[in-house]
């Protein structure tokens, strides 16, 4: 489980490398804004990346740019599919506050510690209502990597509500990987918050 969890959040979860802080009223996305958005929250990740801060402190700063900007409480309720219906209240509270947790994980893992990352800014077309926003980040030695953010307005404001590293949708890998999970625990919520708080705590905790 936590080799699955691990290579699919790794996988996508760069990602949120591209959102932002334009708030725009109740409308359809446009191309325009929606490259707008991940331009200005691209910089403003850049910039911490970038920094001479420690990584846990970086993890510190991304967070709430995160939270602000990419839409994790509906990314995590569509991962968990029909068994968010099935779980309490605390343990769909619990649920999301893992799911934030792995996220960040994610993305500070791929984008490591870093200076001189940099992001360039593709295509952008219409996903459905969204709009899907192509960029090339790069990294110092490392090879540069395609991320392709879907941004919605449909909360009055641009957020991101699903990512694209290399192709695969991270909602979708991710949902597929947790209900496969339950499958094999009889539907159990606590069996998979009880591997996700392993995956965090593992990451809190490597190895020697």
């Amino acid at each position: 489980m936590k080799t699955a969890l691990s290579r699919r959040h790794a996988l996508g979860l760069v990602a949120a490398a591209a959102t932002l802080r334009v708030a725009a009223p109740a409308r359809a996305a446009s191309a325009g804004d929606a490259r707008a958005f991940v331009s200005s929250f691209g910089q403003q990740l850049i910039a911490i990346v970038n920094s001479d801060h420690s990584l846990a402190d970086k993890k510190v700063a991304i967070l709430p740019l995160l939270q602000e900007h990419v839409d994790m409480d509906a990314m995590g309720r569509y991962c968990l599919g029909r068994y968010w219906r099935v779980a309490t209240p605390e343990q769909q509270t619990r649920f999301l506050a893992l799911f934030h947790q792995i996220l960040v994980n994610s993305i500070t893992d791929k984008i490591g510690d870093y200076r001189g990352v940099t992001f360039t800014i593709g295509n952008v077309a219409s996903s459905g209502p969204d709009q899907a926003v192509d960029t090339v980040i790069s990294r110092p030695e490392q090879p540069a990597f395609n991320a392709q953010w879907i941004v919605s307005f449909s909360s009055g404001k641009p957020m991101v509500v699903d990512v694209m590293a290399e192709g695969p949708s991270l909602r979708l890998t991710t949902r597929q990987d947790y209900a496969s999970f339950l499958g094999r625990h009889n539907g159990s919520i606590d069996a998979l918050l009880h591997a996700l708080d392993h995956q965090v705590e593992a990451h809190a905790s490597p190895a020697p």
